[in-house]
């Protein structure tokens, strides 16, 4: 037995049974809804898809693609569904989405996986306490809308972070900022770039629907595509955010070299006259006024000092410093 595939049937009263199959066994269609969950990792699944599910090669070559992106299309009465849904294996960053194809046709609903899907095992726990979906449209439901919960965590995450970078940039903490806004910048950009197609492909079930979609489930569908909308429009308004926080960090840097560079620039001003005649006074050639007088030295330092002191009045009447 090959127990990387699993399948469960449910009844219309929500009453599950497992399955045991192997690869090599072809499943006979039910009265009872019947869910085959595969895990993409393994040779022998591909084989049972391509040679005993009666699947469509069409739809086999979609469900076993090496990359996929949200979408969806209807093929023979059927329904192929590409979603993506955040990462929350131990050890994983959640915006590296995971891939999960789905197909639904009368009666049978196949998911295949690379890595685990948290929504897949909701929904499992849902048939194991005998209150799971008894429908297609119900499956879909309840699936997309577990997809879009597991969402939330991240999404709050990463608006928690972009407040926590403005707090610190616009307090004017000295800390090594641009990589935190890098690192979030990639972030909302990789689940943005997933969760716009996903809302499409949401939207359009929703409001195109399927045969085996019923009002109630439309309405879950609808609930979800709220969930979505709002997950894009927080990571659109983070994006903006942190596009304000970067241009306020900008300003603080520039700000600090501008005084830098002003302050290095009086100083250069003050010491440039003294420079000047501390290098008259030592050049090698007779004639300097009071060169041998023992106090000399004395009375260039204080004549220095005396300079240096009058610029500095003259600075700050001016307003310069």
């Amino acid at each position: 037995m090959d127990n990387k595939i699993q399948a469960l049937l449910i009844d219309s009263h929500g009453n599950h049974k497992e399955l045991q199959f192997n690869s090599q066994n072809k499943i006979k269609p039910s009265e009872n809804l019947l869910w085959i969950d595969l895990e993409y990792n393994y040779e022998l699944n591909h084989k049972w898809l391509q040679q005993q599910s009666n699947v469509d090669p069409l739809v086999i070559e979609a469900l076993l693609a090496e990359d996929t992106r949200p979408r969806y299309f209807t093929h023979n009465d059927g329904l192929l569904l590409i979603l993506r849904a955040v990462n929350l294996n131990v050890g994983a960053a959640p915006d590296d989405m995971v891939s999960l194809r789905i197909w639904i046709e009368e009666k049978r609903i196949i998911t295949i996986w690379r890595r685990k899907v948290k929504a897949i095992s909701d929904l499992k726990n849902d048939i194991m306490n005998d209150n799971g979906p008894k429908t297609e449209g119900e499956f879909l439901a309840q699936l997309t809308k577990y997809i879009s919960i597991r969402m939330d965590e991240s999404i709050n995450s990463i608006l928690n972070q972009v407040e926590e970078l403005e707090d610190k940039v616009f307090d004017n903490r000295d800390k090594p900022l641009r990589t935190v806004i890098s690192e979030l910048r990639r972030q909302i950009i990789k689940l943005r770039r997933y969760l716009s197609p996903q809302l499409n492909v949401i939207s359009k079930l929703q409001t195109e629907g399927m045969h085996f979609l019923k009002k109630d489930e439309i309405a879950i569908l609808r609930e979800t595509l709220d969930i979505l909308t709002r997950y894009v429009e927080d990571l659109d308004a983070a994006k903006e955010r942190i596009a304000v926080t970067q241009d306020e960090l900008d300003s603080q840097i520039s700000s600090k070299m501008n005084k830098t560079m002003y302050l290095l620039s009086i100083v250069t001003v003050i010491f440039l006259p003294l420079s000047l005649i501390t290098g008259l006074l030592g050049i090698n050639v007779d004639g300097i006024p009071k060169a041998h007088h023992p106090l000399a030295f004395l009375f260039v330092c204080i004549f220095l000092i005396l300079i240096a002191i009058i610029e500095i009045i003259f600075f700050k009447k001016k307003k310069w410093m």
